[in-house]
């Protein structure tokens, strides 16, 4: 696809593990893919970066949080403003990929919710799919964030999928690995089936 490829992320850590999986599983390199600090910032950027007119294919990669439909609606409404007719009431599981509008300079349009497309959570929900099976040390993850006495652990529920993915990152042979260089390291698996389907969306929004 002619244009400049471009992919929307809310922080470094998305660009990074974007960066390593197309990496690792050789598809090719996104030309551009920026950070915005915030899922606020993103959203209201969504808007201005489809009318450049320069973008052949936009990737557009959020966390769901704790309303999958919400943020679905949060993007829809930006993609229906600008013109896009064909819009999903909900995301497609395996990614959604929306094309451009026919007689526009719009570009396609990829959409991944974290972690899955289908759950609530973010992207550190999205890693914990990547370790490999019969990994066992996720289990005592969990069971040393469970065994924290009441009123000593000191973040809300929404940041438990960060502990359980840090914790058991800290556990690895080199800890604490970024999650780039994790995948790298092949502590995180980029060939596990949740990281094959997201491949296919890259392919499919940026590769194809």
């Amino acid at each position: 696809m002619a244009g400049t490829h471009v992919l929307m992320v809310e922080g470094p850590d998305d660009a990074h593990v974007v960066k390593h999986i197309c990496g690792r599983r050789a598809l090719g390199e996104i030309e551009c893919i920026k950070p915005y600090g915030g899922k606020d910032a993103l959203i209201d950027g969504i808007g201005v970066r489809l009318k450049e007119s320069d973008i052949g294919a936009l990737g557009i990669i959020l966390d769901a949080d704790t309303d999958l439909h919400a943020r679905w609606q949060s993007v829809a409404a930006h993609l229906l403003a600008a013109g896009y007719g064909n819009v999903p009431t909900r995301p497609e599981p395996d990614g959604t990929i929306i094309d451009s509008p026919a007689n526009s300079l719009l570009p396609r349009v990829g959409v991944w919710l974290m972690p899955d497309n289908t759950l609530p959570g973010i992207l550190e929900d999205f890693l914990t799919f990547l370790i490999p099976d019969g990994d066992d040390l996720l289990t005592h993850a969990d069971q040393a964030i469970a065994s924290i006495p009441e009123g000593q652990r000191r973040f809300s529920d929404t940041k438990v999928a960060k502990a359980r993915i840090h914790t058991w990152l800290a556990w690895q042979d080199e800890p604490g690995k970024p999650f780039g260089q994790a995948i790298s390291a092949r502590y995180l698996d980029p060939h596990m089936p949740a990281a094959n389907v997201f491949a296919s969306w890259l392919e499919r929004t940026f590769f194809s």
